[in-house]
């Protein structure tokens, strides 16, 4: 199954497409919404397995951490592969998680930041008004890079580059 790519930077719009194909290739697979962001977009939970022992992930608290919605994603693509072939995970049995650990993922906290590190928002939008607002609300908190340097564009356009890790299945990228 290859439902999310590690290949791109990530976006709220990537993180609806993937949750809305892995709940058709996965009907047991668990989402609800559990929020909203200021720009009012919709903060998704997911639920893996029915365990009694309960664990929670969050990813993209901060705007540059938008690489972590990728893991978590990739983490519930893997997960609900192997319960579907009733297979291990990582060298565990699938079911022995299912059944002993619920595990609740928000993989994507601060979809509003993410979009705006990802330059999804031009500079005359709505969205990068309201950013601009909000960080003009925090003069004396320095950011040198991150969110707020999008905001005034201040930070140079720089190419991706992508790692490819010990496994040679996935690629970490990440906009230097």
């Amino acid at each position: 199954m290859n439902i999310v790519s590690t290949t791109v930077p990530y976006t709220y719009f990537s993180l609806q497409q993937n949750l809305i194909m892995l709940k058709d290739y996965f009907p047991f697979l668990k989402i609800e919404v559990v929020g909203e962001s200021v720009l009012g977009k919709k903060i998704y939970a997911v639920r893996l397995g029915t365990g009694p022992n309960k664990v929670f992930y969050s990813a993209s608290i901060h705007a540059n951490e938008w690489i972590t919605s990728i893991i978590l994603m990739k983490f519930i693509e893997d997960y609900c592969d192997s319960f579907f072939t009733n297979s291990l995970l990582n060298g565990i049995p699938i079911n022995y998680l299912f059944t002993s650990f619920s595990i609740y993922l928000i993989p994507m906290v601060n979809p509003d930041g993410v979009d705006l590190v990802n330059d999804v928002y031009n500079q005359f939008s709505y969205q990068y008004s309201k950013a601009k607002e909000i960080s003009n609300n925090f003069p004396d908190i320095p950011f040198p890079s991150g969110w707020k340097a999008n905001i005034n564009r201040s930070r140079s356009k720089s190419p991706i580059s992508c790692w490819l890790g010990k496994s040679k299945r996935n690629k970490i990228c990440t906009r230097f």
